[in-house]
C-alpha cells in the first residue's frame, strides 16, 4: 500500500521533476531516468518517463532533438524552452506552498510535533 501511495504522490510531481532535471542543461530520457533514481525517487520505467517528455514537448515546455550516435542507437535529447523555465517557476512556488500546508497539517497529526 505505501508503495501505491508514493507512486500516485510522483505521479503528481513527475513533470515538474522532468522540468527540474533539465534546468542545468539538455539530456535524454535514460539520463532523466538516473537522476530521479539518484534522487530517491526510486525507479521510473520508460513507459512511464516517455509519455511525460513527449506531454512536455507537445506543451512546449522542452524541445527534444534525435540524433545518430557513431555506435549503438540514437538518443532524444531534451531540452527547456523558455516558457518551460517560466512554467518550472511557477509550479515549483506552487508546489512548495502544497508542501508548506501538508507539513503543516502533518505536523499537528504527529506527536511531537515533527512529521
Amino acid at each position: 500500500m505505501a508503495a501505491d501511495r508514493r507512486s500516485n504522490w510522483l505521479k503528481g510531481v513527475l513533470d515538474l521533476l522532468v522540468l527540474a532535471c533539465l534546468t542545468e542543461g539538455e539530456s535524454y530520457g535514460y539520463e532523466i531516468a538516473k537522476a530521479l533514481a539518484g534522487a530517491g525517487l526510486g525507479e521510473i520505467k520508460g513507459g512511464t518517463l516517455y509519455p511525460v517528455l513527449n506531454r512536455l514537448e507537445e506543451a512546449g515546455l522542452v524541445v527534444g532533438e534525435f540524433r545518430a550516435a557513431e555506435r549503438g542507437p540514437g538518443r532524444r535529447y531534451y531540452q527547456l524552452t523558455a516558457v518551460g523555465r517560466r512554467e518550472l517557476a511557477e509550479q515549483n512556488r506552487s508546489w512548495l506552498e502544497f508542501h508548506t500546508a501538508v507539513k503543516s497539517m502533518l505536523s499537528r497529526a504527529t506527536p511531537g510535533g515533527a512529521p
